[in-house]
């Protein structure tokens, strides 16, 4: 017996929706200096549900981000300093 037309044949299986009171743990547990990058790098790669996976990979990158703007700052102020000081 064929597969009708409009039927999927490869059926993807569904991915469990993270619940309320999940999400609810997740942010008070991000809320927590030091548990909160360790929590983001258990979620990120320790086979977490994909949206939290996803979530905090996400975060983990805006982290970086952040932390390498920071350091640009930084290098610029002391250089400007340095400069200044040459004067």
């Amino acid at each position: 017996m064929q597969a009708a037309p409009n039927q999927a044949i490869h059926k993807k299986p569904a991915i469990p929706s993270v619940s309320f009171g999940s999400w609810m743990l997740t942010l008070f547990l991000l809320m927590i200096p030091l548990v909160n990058l360790i929590m983001l790098f258990v979620w990120a790669f320790g086979g977490s549900n994909p949206s939290k996976a996803n979530f905090a990979k996400a975060s983990l990158m805006w982290a970086l981000i952040g932390i390498v703007f920071y350091i640009i700052l930084i290098v610029l102020g002391i250089s400007s300093e340095i400069s200044r000081l040459n004067y």
